[in-house]
């Protein structure tokens, strides 16, 4: 049962979608200009509420139906709860309030070569000189002196399961944490999974234990971009020969008004230019974040292109042994409002807020000193005791992984709606961090400990 924010989330664009029709829209057209459309069931029972309610009229029967504002209806501006999340400059809030307009009023753009052409390595720049020295300051790791390649390789387990969860979730994989290391783990699916679920998963695990290896030939250069993309769209793409190669034929993007090109001669020509200047950039954080631009707005690939660029960003600060970016807690729809910002306008500024917090918040569950890096988490002491009693539970009974999974979905129940999706995010990922030093806070013994590992692994 969706949430009361997401319903009101859901009337708002709804709204907003047709002002200014006065023609009305069927439901079909209604649907493809909503940025973010919930299901058609559901969209028809957020219509048949609005009408009961007076927000909107209806004329037509049967498939012939539209829907309209009431004349001289006011359509309040929308808001953005992301912000409550991630602090937004000023700039951000007004791109997001443009790529917000239904798409009917924004204006339709192609793909914009000089976006990139005019990039100048290390003269022009997205960061300023005191975000790349924060983003500096919360990378450092313990291994800053060692061969490049050395901290990712150490902490290998965890980035496994973090990064292929995180950036999977960002596509809306909906596997949970422990059902993501389960199936790295041990390859066991989630039965009520789809397949294509787990393959994007598998694919993840592939693809960062290539980015990892001690191999010299990792960099900004054909050899790795297109093999990361063969590994992360493996068995995911219509055309099997797809995979790992440049696309010959135009693709289009949902829910914007952006249109990549669909030269083939040109993709080839700006995807050489786009590797040249990445690999000039000589800060690791402006070349992950330049990445992340400049990728997807290319759309090189049939496919798979955010998930490429999600990766390769952190080519740079594996070489760098600074702390991974995995995109930890980075809510789905304001990162995708943030490429359509770049996609659109060709402006950055809401994506590169993402960018920082996102960074920040991966340097810190990184952080050899972590408890230096931040206050405490206010979620996990609003929850702190709910959170002790069922990993205790878990620990002492003991349960299984597909056990604890089942458990934890069905306590996060009992919570308000908008926190529950974090609630089991925050279990996963206690249990998955618990080791010999640390599971006393939850007041069990070695004994109980020691049974509960046997069980658990």
């Amino acid at each position: 049962m969706a949430s009361s924010e997401q319903i009101r989330k859901d009337f708002q664009q709804i709204l907003h979608a047709l002002i200014g029709e006065a023609e009305g829209l069927s439901i079909e057209v209604l649907e493809a200009r909503l940025t973010n459309p919930p299901d058609r069931r559901t969209l028809q029972r957020r219509l048949k509420e609005l009408l009961l309610n007076g927000d909107i009229e209806s004329f037509g029967k049967s498939r012939a139906v539209r829907y309209k504002l009431p004349a001289n209806s006011v359509v309040e501006e929308p808001e953005f709860a992301e912000s409550d999340i991630i602090p937004l400059s000023k700039t951000s809030k007004e791109i997001l309030r443009l790529i917000m307009q239904p798409a009917a009023k924004r204006t339709s753009v192609g793909y914009n070569r000089k976006f990139l052409e005019s990039y100048e390595p290390n003269r022009s720049s997205y960061l300023t000189t005191e975000e790349k020295e924060k983003l500096a300051g919360l990378g450092i790791t313990s291994q800053m002196s060692a061969a490049a390649g050395t901290y990712a390789r150490q902490i290998l387990e965890r980035l496994l399961i973090d990064l292929s969860w995180n950036s999977s979730r960002l596509e809306g994989n909906t596997y949970s944490l422990l059902e993501t290391q389960r199936l790295l783990d041990k390859g066991m699916l989630a039965g009520e999974k789809s397949a294509a679920e787990a393959q994007m998963l598998l694919n993840h695990k592939d693809a960062i234990e290539f980015l990892v290896a001690d191999s010299p030939e990792i960099g900004f250069n054909h050899y790795t971009i297109l093999s990361l993309h063969a590994l992360l769209s493996n068995n995911l793409l219509p055309n099997p020969s797809s995979s790992g190669a440049l696309r010959k034929h135009s693709v289009g993007i949902a829910g914007s008004v952006y249109t990549p090109s669909g030269t083939p001669q040109l993709v080839e020509e700006m995807f050489e230019l786009f590797l040249e200047k990445v690999a000039s950039i000589e800060d690791p954080f402006e070349q992950a974040f330049f990445v992340m631009v400049q990728l997807p707005y290319l759309q090189p690939f049939e496919d798979v292109n955010k998930r490429v660029s999600r990766l390769v960003a952190n080519i740079p600060l594996n070489k760098k042994n600074l702390a991974p970016l995995s995109f930890v807690e980075v809510p789905d729809q304001l990162y995708i409002n943030g490429l359509l910002g770049v996609y659109e306008l060709n402006r950055v500024d809401l994506l590169k807020d993402l960018f920082l917090w996102a960074y920040e918040r991966s340097a810190k569950q990184y952080a050899a000193q972590r408890q230096t890096l931040g206050e405490p988490d206010p979620f996990r002491m609003k929850y702190r005791d709910s959170i002790r009693a069922i990993i205790a539970e878990i620990i002492t009974k003991p349960h299984k992984k597909e056990e604890a999974i089942q458990l934890i979905k069905v306590r996060s129940r009992s919570l308000p709606k908008a926190d529950q999706e974090k609630y089991v995010y925050t279990v996963e990922t206690e249990l998955i961090s618990l080791h010999e030093g640390n599971f006393a806070r939850y007041f069990v013994t070695p004994l109980q400990f020691k049974n509960w590992r046997e069980v658990w692994d």
